[in-house]
C-alpha cells in the first residue's frame, strides 16, 4: 500500500505539478496582477527539469500548456461565442492553439539540458536568455502572437519593469527568467544577485526618460459598448451613429477619441452630412475628433482605419498589422472563416511607417487594437510623436482575462516609448495610462460611458525607443556565444 501512495505521489509530483504550475503562472497577468507568481513557477520548473533530460522536454510543455490554457482561454469565446464556430470545433482549435504555444516554452527548457552545460553558470547565462529568445521568436513567427510573454506580468508594479524602457519586453523576459534562475540555483551568490537586480530596476523606475512638452490637453475616449453581436447589424446602425454623434457634440474637450470600428460601416457609406456634424462642434472648439471606420479603395481592397474630423486638416491612420483569421484569411484556412460569422474579414495592410497625426496641438501615433502588443512595430514615430493612441473592440473576447490583459499591454508600451498611452475601447477597458505604466483613470468594461482627463504630451526618446527589440538581441547573441565558449572549453 505504501508503495502504491509513493507511486501515485511521484507521478502526481512529475506529471500533475507542471501543468499546476503553468496555469498559477497566469495568475500573474492582469487581472490578478501576482507579478512573483510566474518567477516562482519557472524556477520551481528549472528545479524539475535541470538535471533531467529525459523528462526536460515533457515537463516544460505540460506547463506550457497549463499556462496557455488558463492564459488565452478566452481564443473560445472568440471563436465560438462571437464567431458562431461549432463549440467541438472551437474546443479542438483553442487546445491545439494551446499546445502549439506550449512547444516555445518546452523547447527553451530542453536545449540547456540536452546541452549538457554542467555547472550553475552555465545552467544561469542560457537557460533564461532561451527562455526570452523563445518568446520572441513567438512573437515574430507567423506574423507573431507574444501574448502572455512572462515580461508583461511584471507592469507596472515589480522593480524589473523599472528595465523596459531599456531593453522592452522581452529584456524584461529575460530578467523574471534570471530571477527564476537566481531561486532555482539556490546559493547565497545567487540571492545577491537577485537583490542587485531587482534593486537595480527599482532605482531605473525612478529614471525620467522623456520631458514634458507644450501645454496639457484635455481629453474624451467614448466607451460605446456595443455588443460584437449587433455591432454590424444594419437594423441598429442608426441608433449607433447617433449615440456616437451626441457623445461627441456633448463633449467638451479639444481631443475626441471614438474606438475602433465605432462606425461600423465603410466611410464611402456614410452620408456626408453625419461626418459634417461629427467634425462641426469640434471646429467650434478648436479641436479634433478620431474615429475608427472601415475604408474601401479599388472594389475589393478595404482598410481597417482611424480618421480624423475637426479643426485640423483630415488625416488618417490604416491598420498594418492584421489579425489571422480576423482580419485577413491564411492560406489554407478559407474554409475555417466560411464557418465563422465574420464582418470584414478580409483587410488590405496599410503602409509601414505612417507618420503621427498632428491633431489638437499634439502629434498622436495611433495604433489600432492587436498592433499594441508589437512594440517594435510602433516606436518607428518616435520621436515625433507627443501621445500614443490605442483604438480598440475588445468585445472579441467577451468578459474574460483578454481585456485585462491587453491593457496591461498598452502599459509595457507606455513603460517602453516614455509617453502616455491613451486606450479607447468599444467594450472596454479605455483608460489613460501614464508614461510611467500606471493607469491613471479608466472606466469599468462594459459600460457605456466617457473618461475624461487632461494629458501631458512628451517628448525624447527611451533607449527602447532608440534600438527597439535590437539590445535585447545583442545581449543575447553574446550570451549564446560566451556559452558556446564555455562548452568548447570544456570540451
Amino acid at each position: 500500500m505504501n508503495h502504491r501512495y509513493s507511486t501515485l505521489f511521484r507521478i502526481t509530483r512529475d506529471w500533475g505539478l507542471p501543468p499546476i504550475l503553468g496555469v498559477l503562472s497566469a495568475l500573474g497577468f492582469a487581472p490578478v496582477h501576482v507579478f512573483p507568481l510566474p518567477i516562482i513557477c519557472v524556477a520551481l520548473l528549472f528545479i524539475s527539469v535541470r538535471h533531467n533530460l529525459s523528462w526536460a522536454f515533457s515537463r516544460a510543455y505540460l506547463f506550457g500548456l497549463g499556462w496557455f490554457l488558463a492564459g488565452v482561454s478566452w481564443v473560445y469565446i472568440s471563436l465560438h461565442d462571437m464567431g458562431q464556430l461549432p463549440a467541438p470545433i472551437a474546443v479542438v482549435a483553442t487546445l491545439g492553439f494551446s499546445m502549439l504555444l506550449a512547444l516555445f516554452p518546452a523547447l527553451a527548457i530542453w536545449l540547456p539540458v540536452r546541452a549538457n552545460l554542467g555547472d550553475r553558470w552555465r545552467w544561469l547565462l542560457l537557460a533564461p536568455l532561451l527562455w526570452a529568445l523563445m518568446e520572441w521568436l513567438r512573437g515574430w513567427l507567423l506574423t507573431g502572437f507574444p501574448w502572455q510573454a512572462i515580461g508583461y506580468s511584471q507592469v507596472p508594479w515589480s522593480p524589473l519593469a523599472g528595465y523596459a524602457p531599456i531593453l522592452g519586453v522581452y529584456g524584461v523576459s529575460w530578467l523574471a527568467a534570471l530571477s527564476a534562475g537566481f531561486l532555482a540555483l539556490r546559493w547565497r551568490a545567487g540571492w545577491l544577485l537577485l537583490g542587485l537586480l531587482w534593486l537595480g530596476g527599482y532605482g531605473l523606475q525612478r529614471v525620467e526618460w522623456t520631458h514634458p512638452v507644450g501645454k496639457p490637453i484635455s481629453v474624451s475616449m467614448v466607451q460605446g459598448n456595443i455588443s460584437q453581436e449587433t455591432k454590424f447589424l444594419p437594423e441598429k446602425l442608426a441608433e449607433t451613429l447617433a449615440m456616437y454623434r451626441q457623445k461627441v457634440v456633448d463633449s467638451e474637450t479639444r481631443l475626441v477619441i471614438l474606438p475602433e470600428t465605432a462606425l461600423p460601416v465603410f466611410i464611402e457609406e456614410l452620408p456626408k452630412w453625419f461626418l459634417e456634424e461629427l467634425a462641426e462642434p469640434m471646429r467650434a472648439r478648436g479641436g479634433d475628433l478620431i474615429t475608427g471606420i472601415a475604408e474601401q479603395e479599388s472594389g475589393e481592397r478595404y482598410y481597417n482605419s482611424m480618421i480624423s474630423l475637426g479643426s485640423s486638416p483630415q488625416q488618417r491612420f490604416r491598420k498594418v498589422h492584421l489579425v489571422p483569421f480576423g482580419e485577413f484569411v491564411p492560406f489554407g484556412f478559407r474554409w475555417l472563416v466560411n464557418m465563422m460569422q465574420i464582418p470584414l474579414g478580409d483587410f488590405t495592410r496599410g503602409q509601414p511607417g505612417q507618420p503621427p497625426m498632428a491633431l489638437s496641438g499634439q502629434k498622436l501615433a495611433v495604433n489600432i487594437c492587436y498592433e499594441d502588443v508589437f512594440g517594435e512595430e510602433l516606436i518607428h514615430a518616435l520621436p515625433a510623436a507627443t501621445l500614443m493612441v490605442n483604438a480598440s473592440n475588445d468585445a472579441w473576447f467577451g468578459n474574460s482575462f483578454a481585456p485585462w490583459q491587453h491593457l496591461q499591454i498598452g502599459q509595457m508600451r507606455a513603460l517602453e516609448t516614455g509617453r502616455v498611452w491613451l486606450k479607447a475601447n468599444n467594450t472596454g477597458i479605455t483608460a489613460i495610462v501614464d508614461e510611467k505604466g500606471h493607469v491613471v483613470e479608466r472606466l469599468e468594461p462594459f459600460t457605456r460611458d466617457v473618461l475624461v482627463g487632461q494629458v501631458q504630451g512628451r517628448q525624447g526618446m527611451t533607449p527602447y525607443a532608440h534600438w527597439g527589440n535590437f539590445a535585447f538581441l545583442g545581449l543575447s547573441a553574446a550570451g549564446l556565444l560566451l556559452a558556446w565558449l564555455r562548452a568548447r572549453r570544456r570540451g
